[in-house]
């Protein structure tokens, strides 16, 4: 897959997809460029986001507390 330097993006999708794609979009009044660029920019948000570290055991933090 080439990158230039323009703005565009190429993608290649199944027409039934794109047919589809489209008269969602239309339904909903969004252009494919409108929806894309809030969905990129959704990801590319989510993917700098510090990770939560769930796996710590609760009870750990909550012995701590009772022992001082």
């Amino acid at each position: 897959m080439s990158i230039g330097n323009s703005g565009r993006i190429v993608i290649e999708i199944e027409p039934e997809v794109k047919r589809l794609l489209y008269s969602t979009l239309a339904r909903d009044g969004m252009t494919l460029k409108d929806w894309f660029i809030r969905e990129a920019t959704n990801y590319m948000k989510a993917s700098i986001q510090m990770p939560l570290d769930l796996t710590t055991d609760i009870r750990s933090s909550d012995q701590a507390k009772n022992t001082q």
